[in-house]
């Protein structure tokens, strides 16, 4: 068994990394912080691990030096800022680290200023961190000490436009996402905006062309075309708990047709277990991932406009935060990618 810490263990994400590493055949969580429960044991924060290994585990305020001692891998659920300082002093100490915020996922200290507001005072391991999307990075991972796990809306939307824009069977240019998202992508700290009668029985757009994740689907997509290219990524609040549906427009390429789009989707993701191209016909529906790993997509072509439409649907918990960290984890620690990963959606 590979021993794993996880520091900020009372957020969602948090929350959903305890579930999936309880049961896990391969890694035992031997270190949960945080500085505001310190002394409690887990299951009183979270009575679902009543009885289980994980209940009398007890929380700790965090500590680098004891963490790299007592575990191969850290995860870190907590805010960016937070998250660099803590990332380099675990890497100082030789620790691999998997971290959930945004500190490392830009590889350009810059942009990661200009969006964030605020200094990068760890550019330095910029350099050393892989972008933690398994399908595009798979390799990298297993060989990486420090892993910048994904944003949940950027896992939606690279993994629906990837292969068509490798390919040449969109143009890069005017591409719009459209994405919308369960709360629980919030975070878990109270907030007007999040309460429950300010999110039940409604639905809103919220940070219109300006939400921090936007430089990320650039990113990782200009790396599809070999160049920078420009997106419109517009959000929205779903009345759900989980799961994010993300809907994306691009201009078809000459003479690309649908037959030939679902090949290339299909020879791309062959043999890559969490990316499900549904059958022609079936669309994606936030409730068949909720709970897993996996990222369903549909294709679609409208002839009228010419352009291909692609329909993707994660949990945002599980494949846009936890569930990818563990397997990022896996790969890191020569597991099995999907080991410990659950296949079956939470019902109903």
């Amino acid at each position: 068994m590979k021993r794993v810490g996880l520091v900020g263990v009372t957020g969602y994400t948090g929350m959903e990394l305890t579930r999936i590493l309880l049961g896990h055949p391969g890694l035992r969580l031997t270190k949960v912080t945080s500085r505001k429960e310190a002394g409690q044991p887990l299951q009183k924060i979270y009575p679902f691990l009543q009885g289980t290994k994980l209940g009398d585990l007890e929380i700790t305020a965090p500590d680098c030096t004891v963490l790299a001692a007592e575990c191969d891998l850290v995860f870190l659920a907590v805010p960016h800022c937070t998250a660099m300082e803590m990332a380099a002093e675990l890497r100082g100490l030789g620790t691999r680290v998997v971290d959930l915020s945004a500190d490392f996922r830009l590889r350009d200290h810059a942009v990661y200023e200009s969006w964030y507001q605020v200094p990068h005072t760890q550019s330095a391991l910029l350099a050393e961190a892989v972008y933690g999307l398994p399908e595009l990075y798979a390799e990298r991972i297993a060989g990486a000490g420090l892993v910048a796990n994904p944003g949940c809306y950027p896992t939606s939307a690279i993994l629906a436009l990837y292969p068509a824009l490798a390919a040449g069977l969109i143009s890069p240019e005017d591409l719009v996402v459209d994405s919308k998202s369960g709360t629980t992508g919030a975070g878990r700290k109270a907030g007007v905006g999040t309460l429950f009668c300010e999110v039940s029985d409604t639905f809103r757009a919220y940070n219109l062309t300006k939400h921090r994740h936007t430089p990320e689907i650039e990113q990782e997509l200009g790396v599809a075309v070999g160049r920078e290219i420009r997106l419109s990524f517009n959000t929205h609040l779903l009345p759900i708990n989980r799961g994010i549906l993300t809907t994306a427009y691009a201009k078809l390429s000459p003479g690309a047709d649908l037959e030939q789009i679902r090949a290339c989707y299909q020879e791309f993701y062959a043999g890559k277990r969490w990316v499900r191209l549904l059958p022609q016909g079936t669309l994606p529906e936030t409730r068949w991932v909720r709970g897993t790993n996996f990222c369903d997509l549909g294709l679609v072509t409208d002839p009228r406009t010419d352009r291909l439409i692609v329909v993707s649907a994660i949990d945002n918990l599980c494949r846009g935060a936890s569930g990818q960290a563990v397997a990022n984890a896996n790969l890191m620690l020569g597991l099995e990618e999907g080991a410990g990963l659950p296949f079956a959606p939470l019902m109903p």
